[in-house]
Formats: structure tokens, sequence, C-alpha cells
């Protein structure tokens, strides 16, 4: 089956097969898809519909939550109706679940976006602009983290705290780093506007998580939705520390202005964009620290090898973000835009 033991005692639940209208007699052969930090992905083909189907299970949450695979599918179920993301068929966030949880969805065709071509990048803008469009309320299931931009960086002082008390960390680094938060820190505290609409946003825009396909692009891996800002979709999308992670690739400003403009047109005018523009650039200069803060945590788990989930592609990455040469472009980068100040 290409799965473990107690995978392959999972499948053969009833409970599990007969939510999901399987036979009794397991069938299905389980291979894997992808493997993140916090999840692993099994495809698997229904042996009765012949659908293609995903079976993800969490080993972990960034957000600290109980119940991170409920909180998944409960925002999947809110925005299902962008027709951009997959839909939940099952969910056991139970004790006796495999994992930390696990999900089943159906399986989307497409491969990672590639951010050299202006067709694909045209496709993300639309991709958004529908999955925001779709109206959800403050009192949904979704965390609203009130202040995002000081959030963001609440969250980077917490994840770089692995970092400065690692005995493996370099210390120049960490003064560098600290230099770039306190840089960060002033800049947001300057600006206090608010979004005139707020929607679920998926906060983790990396390239693999896009799925482009011929006839759509849509977007998977919603482990860590929110309620708040479109621009902070937007934000995290263009950030140099999003693009280069599985790629080599700095978007330029034209390129970036480009995007923007696309998801505005996309919008058509489904909810109030007033500011847009602005509130993204401020987002594109604080999610560089957190992509630099994420990265100097996850250097220091993967030297301490105590992660259960180690990702090869992650491990050769990490390196390159943390160097001289690399935080050294990132402060340029900020300080350039603290200046700056945003734009609308």
């Amino acid at each position: 089956m290409g799965i473990d033991a107690a995978l392959q005692r999972y499948v053969e639940k009833t409970e599990y097969r007969h939510a999901l209208g399987l036979p009794a007699e397991v069938t299905e052969r389980y291979e894997m898809l992808a493997q993140g930090e916090y999840n692993v992905n099994y495809a698997f083909v229904h042996p009765l519909t012949g659908e293609k189907l995903v079976l993800r299970i969490n080993q972990g949450s960034q957000m600290h939550l109980k119940d991170q695979i409920g909180y998944e599918a409960n925002a999947l179920g809110l925005i299902e109706d962008s027709g951009r993301t997959p839909r939940v068929l099952y969910v056991d966030s139970s004790i006796e679940s495999t994992g930390n949880g696990c999900l089943v969805m159906n399986y989307l065709p497409g491969s990672a976006l590639d951010y050299t071509d202006p067709e694909q990048l045209r496709g993300a803008a639309e991709c958004l602009a529908d999955i925001h469009s779709v109206r959800v309320t403050r009192d949904s299931v979704l965390i609203d983290p009130g202040s995002p931009l000081e959030a963001i960086l609440n969250e980077c002082e917490e994840m770089v705290s692995v970092y400065m008390e690692s005995p493996l960390a370099d210390r120049s680094l960490k003064l560098k780093i600290r230099d770039l938060l306190d840089l960060a820190w002033r800049f947001v505290r300057q600006r206090r506007d608010a979004a005139p609409y707020q929607c679920c946003i998926n906060t983790e825009l990396n390239s693999t998580n896009f799925l482009a396909a011929p006839d759509k692009v849509r977007l998977v891996d919603w482990e860590k939705p929110l309620y708040g800002d479109p621009a902070q979709d937007l934000g995290h999308f263009l950030a140099p520390t999003t693009t280069f992670w599985k790629t080599d690739v700095f978007f330029d400003a034209d390129t970036m202005e480009q995007f923007i403009d696309h998801y505005i047109e996309a919008v058509d005018g489904r909810f109030d964009t007033h500011g847009l523009r602005a509130r993204t650039e401020r987002f594109v200069t604080v999610t560089c620290l957190r992509g630099v803060t994420w990265c100097a945590m996850a250097w220091v788990q993967y030297r301490e090898a105590d992660k259960e989930l180690m990702n090869e592609s992650t491990r050769r990455k990490l390196d390159q973000y943390i160097s001289d040469d690399f935080i050294d472009y990132i402060t340029g980068y900020v300080t350039q835009r603290a200046v700056a100040g945003g734009h609308e």
C-alpha cells in the first residue's frame, strides 16, 4: 500500500470506509503525494467512483491549535464556493485518528506555479481574487489577529527566540536579525490603517501551494488561514522571502505592480479595494521578517533533529536564508520600503 502499519490499520476502520463509501475490503492503493513541514499527503483512487482523492495527515500545528485539522477543514468549507480550493469529503480530529488528525479531499490537478510565466501569474491573481471575494463573517471559525502587522511581528519574535537562544546560532547573524526586527517594529508602529474589507486569507502563498492547470489556477494547503486583509495574502505572495523559497526568483517592481493590477481587475468590484496597493506594500515589508525568522527557527530545529517531518529541499534552502548575504539583502530591501512607507 505504500503506507506504514498504523495508517494501514486506520484506513481499514469501518467508520473511515463507510464515511467515504469505500468497500469493506481495502483495495485502493495509497501513494505518497507530498510531505511538508506539518503534514503528509497520500493520493489514492476511490475503487468505486474512480475519483482521485487525497488523504492528508497532520503532524503538528504552526498555530498551536488543539484541532489543527478541524480548523483547516472548516476553513476550506467556508471558501468552497470559490471553485479554487479542495473540497473536503471527510475529517477526523479525534484522539483515535492517525497522527494529529486527518482529512480526505478531492485531488486537484496541476503543477507548481511558474513565476516566470506571465499567464500563470495572472491566473494566480484571478485565483486569489475569487477566493477573497467569498463573503465570510467576522464570527466565523477563522482566527482574527486584530492588528495583523503587529501579529506577524509578534509571531516573528516567538519564532526567532529559538535561534537567539540556541548555541548553534551565529552571533553576528543574531545581531543582524535583531536589528532587522527593530527596524520593522518602528515601521509598523507608524502605520495604523485598517482594511475596508476582510475575508478568509491563506497567509502561506508559496509557489508549490498553487496548482496551475490549463483551465485555471487553484490553491491548496490551507494550514494557516485567518480572517484578515486580502492585502496580507498579496504581500506574502510578492515578498522575496516567498518567491525565493522554492525557486531563485525575485519579482521586480513592474511585475509586482502588474500582479496587483491583475488582481484588482479580477476582483471586478466584488469588494472594496481602496488602499489595497499601499497596504500590500506594507505587508510585503513585514512578510520578509516572517520568512527570515521562520527560517532561523527551522535552521535550529533541523540541526537538533527533533522534528518529526524533515524535508530535504527545506534543509538545503535554510542555509541560503540564514546567511550573511541573504540577511544583508533583506535588510536593504526592508530599509528601502520602510523609508518609502508604501504608496497609493
